[in-house]
C-alpha cells in the first residue's frame, strides 16, 4: 500500500514573519518520515529564505495512493 503523510506546519523567519499550512500531504517512501526530513523538504521544496523555526503538528502516515504516481498511471 502506499504511504502519504498528513501533518500541519508553521515556519518563522529569522526577519520577521512566517507561514503555515494545515493538512498538507507529501507522498512518501516508506512507512515513516522523521519531523526534521519533513522540515528540510519544505524549506528546500518551497525554496524557502531566511527560515527560523519549522514546527511540525499532528503528523500522522495514511494510507493513499500516491498522486503523483496516479497521474503518471493516464
Amino acid at each position: 500500500m502506499d504511504k502519504r503523510v498528513l501533518f500541519d506546519f508553521e515556519i518563522e523567519f529569522t526577519n520577521g514573519g512566517g507561514i503555515q499550512g494545515q493538512e498538507f500531504r507529501l507522498d512518501i517512501d516508506g512507512d515513516d518520515i522523521s519531523d526534521e526530513e519533513l522540515a528540510k523538504y519544505i524549506v528546500e521544496d518551497m525554496r524557502l529564505l531566511m527560515v527560523g523555526n519549522v514546527r511540525i503538528l499532528n503528523k500522522k502516515i495514511i494510507n493513499e495512493t500516491h498522486k503523483r504516481k496516479a497521474a503518471d498511471e493516464n
